[in-house]
């Protein structure tokens, strides 16, 4: 039998799966999961209740089961599942199982057996070194033309030193500038949500890179956010960038920033502060680090 903290829930091997997923709800807000995390859990494991009959108990439910299931969210549902929600519903489902035989609701945990069925997505397409420095000198031109503008220099610049996200770089405010020491200036990665908290971080930029912040600044008179266009603006300024710059890749804030971190690894940089610098949990750093090797060797 499983307590659940003050809310008194009680689980045992007769009960149905509904009440189940609550009691787990309840565990994983006690320990601290974020509202994103439990929110998909949660989800995953529904759609194990829309599949199973409603009267079923834990510990009625079999491996063979679990297996139908899968073989049914693959083949069975009328909403495709890819590869990647597929093996992170199964990661959800092994999660619910491990908890209950934890707690001694199963003395058998069903999910111990099935396969999980891990998916690494392609590798993604970089820049070559030729090709950074062919952007950055059209920048460069760009920002010292007859009609000068630092913003594509200031942009492409912060993306290759810094390696963040979209989101992340539409978020940066003036007061998330710290550049009163040009030569040790950061740059503070920040978000309203709490529940990204553990993603925010400081990150070193170079003091060429201050320089060009600070004249595009000066030239856009920009007085809170750095960056005060929509997204697909921004998009539309690395594309042009990459157009002026002959390139026949389509640069991305995708690009840019496995570019960066491509970078940092060649350059032999420990590899915990690489997933530092990018804000990521040590679980997508296992996916990302072998990506990386791949495209180590593949851009030598």
């Amino acid at each position: 039998m499983l307590n659940q903290s003050s809310n008194e829930s009680h689980i045992t091997m007769d009960t149905t799966l509904s009440p189940a997923l609550n009691a787990w709800r309840m565990y994983l807000t006690d320990q601290g999961r974020s509202l994103h995390t439990i929110k998909a859990f949660l989800a995953d494991l529904h759609l194990l209740n829309e599949f199973l009959a409603v009267d079923r108990t834990l510990g009625s439910i079999t491996t063979d089961d679990l297996n139908q299931f899968i073989e049914w969210l693959k083949k069975g549902r009328s909403v495709p599942c890819s590869p990647k929600t597929l093996s992170r519903r199964i990661t959800s489902m092994k999660s619910f199982f491990n908890w209950l035989a934890k707690f001694g609701v199963l003395s058998i945990n069903p999910a111990e057996k099935v396969l999980q069925q891990s998916v690494i997505s392609p590798l993604p397409e970089v820049l070559t070194s030729s090709e950074v420095q062919q952007l950055f000198d059209t920048a460069e031109k760009i920002w010292f033309s007859k009609k000068p503008d630092a913003r594509p220099y200031c942009l492409f610049g912060l993306l290759m030193e810094t390696g963040i996200k979209k989101g992340e770089c539409l978020n940066i405010h003036l007061a998330h500038l710290d550049f009163e020491d040009p030569q040790n200036a950061k740059i503070f990665i920040r978000y309203a949500n709490p529940d990204y908290r553990m993603k925010e971080r400081k990150i070193i930029v170079s003091e060429n890179w201050v320089k060009a912040c600070n004249k595009f600044i000066q030239q856009y008179g920009i007085k809170e956010k750095l960056f005060n266009w929509s997204q697909r603006r921004l998009e539309y300024i690395l594309e042009d960038l990459g157009n002026s710059a002959g390139l026949h890749k389509h640069l991305s804030f995708d690009m840019c920033r496995w570019t960066s971190v491509l970078r940092d690894w060649k350059t032999e940089t420990e590899p915990d502060s690489i997933r530092q610098k990018l804000g990521i949990s040590k679980m997508q750093w296992r996916e990302i680090s072998m990506k990386l090797k791949e495209l180590a060797s593949k851009y030598s």
